[in-house]
């Protein structure tokens, strides 16, 4: 069945990217063809730079998301990179029977670095392919993008973060052993080790929930180096209010609700254990 494509890297599946699929589908309605989602296995500067922004969603995530909209298909930026628009142009008609091109409202492809839209409608028109450019998401008046997400989140700014997502941020993991520092002061914490690419939340404690064997827990979450007991590496500690079982090498999702306070070092374990008392309010 001829096909029409979008394509893009789509990190965090945010709001934007949803606006983008749901005129995909639109249209794909319209004029009788199969929607399709094209991204990459890896974000197209980690080959280009060598260097990629830290990811809101990993390959996982993103790819279970994108699959909620459309088709996907996961291409190989490397394979990829070298060919032109025209190139892709006839990649994507030749090999993926796809007869409508939906452009992001910025985005560009190909190595000859086109810089307007006309010059792909020229392009597709030339091979026979038509070329449509989506409409801009803007939220309180600027667009939605995961840059604008991952500056948000670096400013411990949750509620706005997960309002640009259209859902609430994640962190998931293998709950490893800790310092025991949470057990001797009354709250057990599930230490959670985070694929590395993933972004953190700036530094400090947050609350959020988790499911565990169909029940939802609340969770009060720290992020950091723990300064009162001095960790130099940087944890991410749950914990789960009211949940008494073993998690240790278990996966763990913990789902972000808002930001409580930065990190602090108190002068005792008993002062943080009277902090952590007033934190446990905000879950109320």
């Amino acid at each position: 069945m001829p096909r029409i494509a979008t394509i893009g890297f789509f990190d965090g599946v945010h709001c934007g990217h949803r606006f983008l699929f749901a005129q995909l589908n639109e249209l794909a309605c319209e004029r009788g063809l199969k929607p399709l989602i094209f991204t990459f296995d890896c974000h197209p500067r980690e080959i280009l730079t060598g260097v990629a922004p830290a990811m809101l969603t990993t390959s996982m995530e993103r790819q279970q998301l994108l699959m909620l909209h459309a088709e996907v298909r996961v291409l190989s930026f490397a394979d990829v990179q070298h060919l032109t628009a025209e190139q892709f142009m006839r990649y994507l008609q030749e090999q993926e029977d796809v007869e409508v091109l939906l452009m992001g409202y910025d985005h560009h492809f190909g190595s000859d670095q086109l810089k307007s839209f006309s010059e792909y409608e020229n392009i597709a028109r030339n091979i026979g392919l038509c070329v449509e450019r989506a409409n801009e998401c803007l939220v309180d008046g600027l667009p939605v993008s995961s840059t604008r997400i991952r500056k948000l989140l670096s400013r411990g700014n949750i509620q706005e973060v997960n309002r640009l997502l259209g859902y609430e941020y994640s962190l998931s993991g293998i709950v490893e052993h800790g310092n025991g520092i949470g057990n001797q002061i009354g709250f057990p914490t599930a230490n959670i080790h985070i694929d590395v690419a993933k972004h953190l939340p700036v530094s400090g404690v947050y609350t959020a929930n988790t499911q565990i064997d169909g029940i939802i827990y609340s969770v009060l979450v720290n992020i950091g180096h723990n300064p009162t007991v001095g960790n130099k590496q940087l944890s991410v500690e749950a914990h789960i209010v009211g949940y008494r079982g073993d998690l240790y090498g278990h996966q763990l999702s913990i789902h972000f609700k808002d930001f409580v306070r930065p990190e602090q070092k108190f002068a005792s374990l008993t002062d943080l254990q009277q902090q952590i008392e007033k934190d446990m309010h905000m879950l109320l």
